[in-house]
C-alpha cells in the first residue's frame, strides 16, 4: 500500500465503535451482507437500449450469491430475442457481480442486471420477507398459460381509434363493439394452449383452436364484430 508523503506523517487516531453494515431483509431473515455469498433474493428488473426501441424483464433467483435460475423476457426488437437466448445460457452459474461485469449481449439485458443488482444489494428483493426464500423454477410463475410471456400489444390512432392486438389472455381474433362503436369485449386465442394442444396432446388443428378460444367482456352482446388486424 502506498502513502503521500503527508499521510506517512500523520497521527494515527484509532478507529471507535464498528457497526458493520445495515442489516438488510432477504429471505425471511435480516441479513449483514459483508460479501457476495451472503447475497440471495429472487427479484426482478426492467431494461431499455440506447435507441429505447425494445426493453427487457429480467428475473434472478439467487441463492448463496451464486445465479440459479433467470427468466429473460424482451419485446419490441428481434435482435434482443437471439441477445435472450445467449445471456439466458450466460447467467446462470455466476456470482452476481461477475454478472453485473459480463457483457450480456443487449444493452437491455444489461441495464435490467443493472437495476436488478440495486435491488439485490439493498434487500428490495421481491422474496425479501419469504422464509427461505422461494425455490429454483419460480420464476416461471411469471409467465401466462403455455409458458408465454404476457404481452400486451394495442395500437390506436385518431381517426379510427383502438386495435386490440393482445392481451394477457392471448391473439385477439376479434373486437366486439356496441351500437355506439364502442369496445364491449373481444375474442382471443390463448396462444400457449394451442400448441400444448397440438404438439402435447395430439389434437387436430381444428379442434385445439376450437379449445383455446375464449371471450372477455360482452363480446356476445356486440352488435359489431371486427377482426383488429384487417378492419
Amino acid at each position: 500500500m502506498q502513502y503521500s508523503h503527508e499521510v506517512e506523517h500523520m497521527m494515527c487516531v484509532k478507529k471507535g465503535c464498528d457497526h458493520g453494515p445495515a442489516p438488510i431483509p432477504q429471505e425471511g431473515k435480516w441479513t449483514q451482507a459483508k460479501e457476495i455469498k451472503h447475497v440471495c433474493g429472487l427479484t426482478h428488473g426492467v431494461g431499455w437500449c440506447a435507441p429505447q426501441q425494445g426493453c427487457c424483464k429480467l428475473t434472478l433467483n439467487v441463492k448463496g450469491g451464486i445465479i440459479e435460475e433467470s427468466l429473460i423476457e424482451t419485446i419490441g426488437c428481434s435482435g434482443m430475442t437471439h441477445s435472450a437466448a445467449m445471456a439466458a445460457e450466460i447467467l446462470p452459474g455466476k456470482t452476481v457481480l461477475e454478472a453485473l461485469n459480463t457483457d450480456l449481449v443487449c444493452d437491455a439485458i444489461n441495464v435490467a442486471m443493472r437495476e436488478l443488482f440495486l435491488q439485490i444489494a439493498y434487500g428490495r428483493t421481491q422474496s425479501a420477507f419469504s422464509e427461505g426464500g422461494l425455490p429454483i423454477g419460480a420464476g416461471l410463475e411469471d409467465l401466462g398459460k403455455g409458458l408465454r410471456s404476457q404481452v400486451g400489444t394495442m395500437f390506436s390512432t385518431k381517426a379510427k381509434g383502438v386495435r386490440y392486438l393482445e392481451m394477457a389472455e392471448g391473439y385477439i381474433t376479434q373486437m366486439g363493439l356496441d351500437e355506439n362503436g364502442e369496445v364491449i369485449g373481444y375474442e382471443f386465442i390463448r396462444t400457449g394452449v394451442f400448441m400444448e394442444n397440438i404438439t402435447m396432446k395430439g389434437m387436430e388443428p381444428a379442434e385445439a383452436l376450437m379449445k383455446s378460444t375464449g371471450t372477455y367482456g360482452r363480446f356476445a352482446e356486440a352488435v359489431t364484430k371486427i377482426n383488429p388486424r384487417i378492419k
